[in-house]
């Protein structure tokens, strides 16, 4: 696969060593890659936005100071919502990727990603419009790529189903959620395992994007 697109880039992160470290794989990956501008976090980004030249993609941290990932990309959303964001960041938590991802970003990569799997990341996003392959698999990536074509209609959920994905789409344990529904942790994971098989994900990752892509939860 040839992967180098020619896009406009934006980093935001308040590490300025990283910043640099993740410029030169960048320009190693995709010497066709041009970096508009670095920020430091959301405030700093804000300044630095050119309406009249603005980053395809965005490649952003979530722990940052004044303004954080999460603060950040609602007002992105809200503001320019054209803009890709790619996260790459340490924080691998579960529930955290769950969040960013119900937020609308557009792939997620941890700070020790290999070079081609960035590379990857890039190219995907600027052709297809985002990056998954980490967490889904099978009939989601086909309805990522097709979402008219495919999707909830192919599936029928019981309402256990239901609401189990919907507290799958917040920040609660699997144990808090089978006391939410007054169901053993057994059975719980009875409904985990059989709509992970069902929908052919990996991960309650994979779950949330199934839901989010397909309108069963909706976007906070």
């Amino acid at each position: 696969m040839n992967h180098h697109f020619a896009i406009d880039l934006a980093l935001v992160d308040d590490h300025k060593l990283f910043r640099k470290g993740l410029i030169t794989l960048i320009e190693h990956v995709n010497p066709k890659c041009k970096i508009l501008f670095e920020a430091d976090d959301g405030i700093d980004l804000q300044s630095k936005l050119n309406p009249k030249s603005l980053p395809e993609i965005l490649l952003m941290d979530i722990n940052m100071p004044r303004m954080n990932g999460f603060e950040t990309v609602k007002w992105l959303t809200e503001n320019y919502p054209s803009i890709k964001v790619l996260v790459v960041s340490m924080v691998e938590k579960e529930d955290t990727i769950v969040q960013m991802l119900k937020l609308g970003v557009r792939g997620y990569l941890c700070k020790d990603v290999e070079p081609h799997e960035l590379g990857e990341a890039l190219a995907s996003i600027a052709s297809k419009g985002y990056y998954y392959t980490d967490f889904v698999t099978g009939k989601l990536v086909h309805t990522l790529q097709n979402p008219d074509t495919s999707g909830a209609a192919h599936h029928r959920f019981s309402q256990h189903e239901m609401d189990f994905i919907k507290l799958a789409c917040s920040e609660l344990t699997y144990v808090q959620i089978a006391d939410k529904m007054c169901l053993s942790p057994k059975t719980i994971d009875g409904y985990r395992n059989s709509l992970f098989e069902k929908l052919e994900v990996k991960s309650r990752v994979g779950l949330v994007l199934y839901a989010v892509r397909n309108n069963l939860v909706s976007v906070e």
